[in-house]
């Protein structure tokens, strides 16, 4: 054994053997001696097995247990170091009486200790193994579902946003859907104009394809001048024909309109056409409808007014409003059918006007059914035909002679 030099740390020793000197070509390994083999252990004989019972790992194997057989008992596999050092007889091998080793071969306590080496570095590489199975079996801090943060700030969070940060993102989101609200709100108010054309119900099918309807419609609810006739019950009287027709003769600008024919209806459904109109009139309580035409003097345009007497003026407010998509399903009957001014296929124009709990409906256009052109005056040709709300202002004025 050699001295290390001084001033030098003796190197430690390490768990695995240094390789032994090969000796020179044609000599034989010397013989161990006798410190560096371990003594033989005896193995006894005629011993019979140990009766069945518990058995712990903890202590040593007795030796006056020992099954008494003639071969070598089977030993485990040494399970490392810890194996080895509660049982000691493990490193040495198998043994065998020391008369059966020969002079030139090793002592078993060569093979032992490579095996325990050997198991060592297994036992090392399966202790690892399962450190590695138990941390990958220990559930992830960023994956666990116990963990993940809940709710939008959470996760707005966990995505390294400052809480500056997060409110910025929730506030355009609320913006953004805010947005797609209002322009959808939009959207269904732009569907429901008076360019909406709405499909007639199917028992009115073949009878909106056969009656003449205005091409485009206008509504104007009820103003101030008329809140004295708001209610029906401040204007109980019916209205008669001679004074809603009173004048025979209508002018307005270059335009003069004639009287051609007049009817009174005390059943509104009578004075329309369409299923939905005639709802709308009996639930408005509508009690008269008053219908006479016009005709202007050089037979270019044509014109009718109805007047219907109403429950109030909120009812004659929903009446034109509702026509603005109504008025393609169901509008007011000509007052002489066999003559009837307006055709199905001609162009013609209407509108709607609230007074109090009166509505008044206008419906002009040209003799021939064509589109107005630059030469006509469609404007002056509605405010002629209302000549006939002449009757309407005069119950205001019996009504609240002050106003």
């Amino acid at each position: 054994m050699t001295t290390p030099a001084p001033g030098r740390k003796r190197r430690r020793a390490s768990g695995r053997r240094a390789p032994a000197e090969h000796p020179p070509a044609g000599q034989r390994p010397p013989a161990p001696s006798a410190e560096q083999s371990p003594p033989a252990i005896a193995f006894p004989q005629g011993e019979p097995f140990p009766p069945a019972g518990s058995y712990s790992p903890a202590g040593s194997y007795p030796a006056e247990r020992r099954p008494a057989t003639g071969g070598v008992p089977a030993e485990p596999a040494p399970a490392g170091r810890a194996f080895t050092e509660r049982f000691p007889e493990a490193a040495l091998g198998p043994e065998r009486p020391a008369s059966e080793s020969g002079a030139g071969e090793r002592a078993p306590a060569a093979g032992g200790a490579a095996e325990s080496g050997a198991a060592e570095r297994s036992s090392g590489r399966r202790a690892s193994a399962r450190r590695s199975a138990k941390r990958s079996a220990k559930p992830s801090p960023g994956r666990d579902s116990a963990e993940e943060p809940e709710g939008i700030l959470g996760r707005l969070e966990a995505w390294g946003l400052s809480p500056v940060q997060q409110k910025l993102v929730l506030g355009g989101a609320w913006t953004a859907a805010a947005a797609a609200a209002v322009g959808a709100l939009l959207l269904a108010i732009a569907a429901i104009g008076n360019d909406y054309v709405p499909e007639p119900p199917a028992a009115d099918t073949g009878t909106a394809a056969s009656q003449p309807r205005p091409a485009a419609y206008r509504g104007w609810a009820s103003s101030k001048v008329f809140a004295p006739i708001a209610q029906s019950k401040a204007d109980p009287l019916l209205l008669p024909l001679k004074d809603v027709f009173a004048e025979k003769t209508l002018t307005e600008g270059r335009i003069t309109l004639r009287l051609t024919g007049t009817k009174l209806d005390a059943a509104c459904a009578d004075a329309v056409w369409g299923r939905a109109l005639a709802d709308r009139l009996a639930q408005a309580g509508c009690t008269q409808a008053l219908r006479g035409t016009y005709t202007s003097a050089d037979r270019r345009y044509v014109a009718q007014y109805t007047l219907f007497k109403l429950r109030d003026a909120s009812s004659a407010d929903g009446l034109v409003s509702s026509l603005a998509t109504l008025h393609r399903g169901g509008w007011v009957r000509p007052v002489d059918p066999a003559r009837p001014l307006f055709t199905a296929d001609g162009h013609s124009e209407g509108s709607g006007h609230a007074m109090g709990h009166y509505a008044g409906l206008v419906w002009i256009g040209r003799a021939d059914g064509a589109e107005p052109d630059a030469k006509d005056d469609f404007v002056s040709l509605s405010l002629a035909v209302r000549g006939a709300e002449k009757a309407v202002f005069r119950r205001v004025v019996a009504v609240a002679p002050a106003s």
